[in-house]
């Protein structure tokens, strides 16, 4: 592939190292569109996939008052940006990759 970086049409700081993966938004040809959310990687035992944690509060209206909930969602990890277990990452919505991946990894937030 190319070592030009793509515009993705999000405002996310662009990768420093390069990668040839098809399947990177930044260097390959992967469109991301949809949904984007910020959570915890959780677990980078996968080849070139993490599994991010995402919490947030639900309203429960019969005590009116809110809980804290979670979900996991398997995400692609490009090689150029190589986020490891207990980074802070933005993911975006992009087209089903396998099974149970359809978002990418499109920003490392902060590191462990």
């Amino acid at each position: 592939m190319s070592s030009k970086v793509r515009n993705i049409g999000i405002d996310v700081e662009p990768p420093t190292t390069t990668c040839d993966d098809p399947r990177c938004p930044f260097h390959g040809k992967l469109p991301v569109r949809g949904r984007i959310f910020v959570g915890r990687v959780v677990s980078d035992k996968m080849r070139r996939t993490v599994v991010i944690r995402r919490d947030f509060l639900r309203y429960v209206k019969k005590y009116k008052r809110y809980q804290r909930e979670h979900g996991k969602i398997s995400a692609h990890n490009p090689p150029c940006l190589n986020v490891k277990e207990g980074d802070l990452v933005r993911a975006a919505e992009c087209r089903p990759l396998s099974k149970t991946v359809s978002f990418v990894v499109i920003e490392k937030l902060k590191s462990a």
